[in-house]
């Protein structure tokens, strides 16, 4: 399963979804399903923006975990 570490990350850098959507430019929508892992398909764009954004590494932000 693939799990998403972005609630994780946000959490300690403090950030709301408000701030990374206004500093990313990535729809505040598309921002909300990613931190509740709902999304189910997610553009490379913006995992490249959250990455940038977050100065982090796509192995950061997402991670497989054996169920």
């Amino acid at each position: 399963m693939l799990k998403c570490n972005l609630s994780k990350i946000m959490g300690e850098k403090r950030l709301k979804i408000a701030d990374v959507a206004r500093d990313t430019g990535i729809n505040r929508g598309t921002i909300t399903r990613i931190y509740n892992e709902e999304a189910t398909r997610i553009e490379l764009e913006v995992v490249e923006k959250l990455c940038e954004y977050l100065e982090i590494g796509v192995g950061e932000l997402y991670e497989i975990v054996k169920e």
